[in-house]
């Protein structure tokens, strides 16, 4: 099971931090993925991490804003996003895919490998 949180009303320019606790003991064994949805968009991929923590990916539109990262003593997994955009509002969901590697490959970006979703949690950025 996937709990996010973090969501909120911001302004333009500003920061949140989002966090998906994770239940479960084999926590390090899965990739960890965030995606948004915006209203009447599809659900895109924003970013992924490796098992470990290494070998972040994101997508071009979020690249140097966006952080991802993880702490595999606590389960969770966390979106630093800075510098918003009005562009960035959307509903947040993040996502869990058993790997067997540490290799981050480009399958990461797709929905269709994620096994474990969570509820999402609304980023509204205001201009």
């Amino acid at each position: 099971q996937l709990q996010a949180s973090g969501g909120g009303l911001v302004q333009a320019g500003g920061s949140l931090r989002l966090s998906c606790a994770a239940s479960g003991r084999t926590f390090s064994s899965y990739v960890m993925g965030w995606f948004r949805q915006a209203p009447g968009k599809e659900r895109e991929f924003v970013a992924a991490i490796s098992r470990s923590g290494g070998s972040p990916s994101y997508v071009d539109s979020v690249k140097g804003r966006f952080t991802v990262s993880r702490d595999n003593s606590k389960n969770t997994v966390y979106l630093q996003m800075n510098s918003l955009k009005p562009e960035d509002t959307a509903v947040y969901y993040c996502a869990a895919a058993a790997a067997n590697s540490e290799i981050l490959s480009p399958r990461y970006g797709s929905r269709s490998v994620y096994d474990y979703w969570g509820q999402g949690t609304l980023v509204t950025v205001s201009s």
